[in-house]
């Protein structure tokens, strides 16, 4: 059952929001696969990369920024639920959506959702690598990893699309 007013995305945009999935998730994966087997970061220790940045490995039993924080076998499974709890309405949002933007950002945040709960499965934890900091290092960014990064860019391309397109443009292209 849809929403009132609002038709249902067109296959395209289907199409586009789960290839897009599809690759976030992919890049995600093997990113960290590269950071923990390639690269071996948890032996070798931080890599300079920029005055700002570096990959260090860090893994985080939380949600953002460490959040809800759960190191037991149970909590862990809460968070995996949760993931799969929202990956299914963020597919079922995703056939809805009215934009081509708007698909594609809902695949940007399901395919980095999908990355993280695949760590948390795999490693008890998400693997997170980069870290961003200040050259003098008075102030240093949060660690994070592609996946985080695919869900930032998912929602600001969902805000960006609800700017754009206002609020009764869904309902006048469900009606035309």
């Amino acid at each position: 059952m849809g929403m009132i007013g609002v038709a249902p995305a067109t296959r395209e945009n289907v199409t586009a929001g789960l290839a897009v999935a599809v690759v976030a998730l992919l890049t995600d994966q093997a990113s960290k696969l590269t950071m923990l087997k390639g690269i071996d970061l948890g032996n070798t220790g931080p890599i300079p990369v920029a005055p700002f940045a570096e990959f260090r490995l860090v893994w985080n039993y939380g949600i953002s920024y460490g959040l809800l924080r759960q190191e037991e076998q149970f909590g862990q499974w809460i968070l995996v639920a949760i993931a799969a709890l929202a990956s299914f309405l963020i597919v079922r949002w995703l056939l809805r959506a009215p934009t081509l933007l708007a698909a594609v950002s809902l695949g940007l945040i399901l395919g980095g959702a999908i990355g993280n709960a695949i760590d948390r499965l795999a490693y008890g934890a998400v693997l997170d690598f980069v870290h961003v900091f200040m050259p003098d290092r008075s102030f240093s960014w949060y660690v994070f990893n592609l996946a985080d990064t695919w869900i930032v860019a998912g929602v600001v391309g969902l805000l960006y699309d609800m700017i754009r397109s206002g609020p009764n443009d869904a309902t006048k292209s469900g009606s035309s």
